[in-house]
């Protein structure tokens, strides 16, 4: 077991925290099973009432260590990877505490889609967020571009993914991809706060409260990522992604054809 991914529970507050701070906080393979690990011990613990999702070091986390992509399944192709995962995120959705993310640094490419999907999202003014996937010649493929787009409309999102903009806090506070900007110091202690006052209201209010919310989002966020599912694959197996791997290998232009 992996501890770049802890889990600490402190009465009904449990605190997630990104632990791999050589790599900013990048998951790789070890990471994403201990997070769905700890996912699913907290969708069977009784007397959960809030989740604080946090980090260590200068990056809430910098996306995808594409260096230890498939260490632990090798044999699974890509498709089998994404079903993998997307069932391992969408865990998110069967708690029935929300979750709080503090974030810090980067957030970037499926890290920042993942923290998408939680409930509440909190900022450092440090904090830059980004999807850079095109620029690898992939889609995001996590779920929070559906997310954005309920956020922030068709022109921030295409801008994000198709250019591969990057945001500052106060543009994703001015969008609403975050609620709160404080200071890098102060962000913990602001997540602490939050998640004291979620955990004192009255469990079943907060329960049904989240619920309402989810199902206006979530028929969304769940087509966007079966959509993401067919066109991932189809991307993974194209020409052009070939062409591009081919002429970074070779260092020349590449020739895409769309296909």
């Amino acid at each position: 077991m992996t501890d770049k991914v802890r889990l600490e529970l402190d009465g009904p507050i449990a605190t997630i925290t990104n632990a791999n701070v050589d790599k900013q906080n990048a998951f790789d393979d070890e990471m994403d099973a201990r997070l769905w690990e700890i996912l699913d011990e907290l969708k069977r613990r009784p007397g959960l009432r809030v989740v604080i999702w946090r980090a260590e070091g200068k990056s809430w986390s910098s996306g995808r260590d594409v260096s230890a992509i498939g260490t632990l399944t090798q044999a699974a192709s890509h498709h089998e990877l994404m079903v993998g995962g997307h069932r391992g995120i969408q865990q998110l959705w069967d708690l029935d505490a929300p979750v709080i993310v503090a974030i810090q640094g980067w957030a970037i490419g499926g890290s920042f889609q993942r923290a998408l999907l939680c409930d509440i999202r909190i900022a450092a003014d440090d904090a830059r967020f980004a999807l850079p996937e095109v620029s690898y010649g992939v889609i995001p493929d996590t779920g929070g571009v559906g997310v954005l787009y309920e956020m922030c409309g068709h022109g921030l999102v295409s801008d994000m993914v198709l250019t591969g903009r990057r945001l500052s806090a106060e543009e994703a506070l001015g969008h609403g991809i975050v609620s709160r900007v404080v200071r890098r110091d102060d962000l913990d202690t602001t997540a602490r706060e939050m998640a004291e006052k979620v955990a004192s209201a009255p469990a079943a209010t907060v329960k049904m409260a989240r619920r309402v919310i989810a199902r206006l989002a979530q028929p969304q966020q769940r087509a966007a990522m079966g959509d993401e599912l067919i066109y991932q694959t189809f991307v993974n197996k194209s020409d052009d992604y070939a062409e591009m791997r081919a002429a970074r290998a070779e260092n020349r232009p590449p020739e895409y054809r769309g296909s």
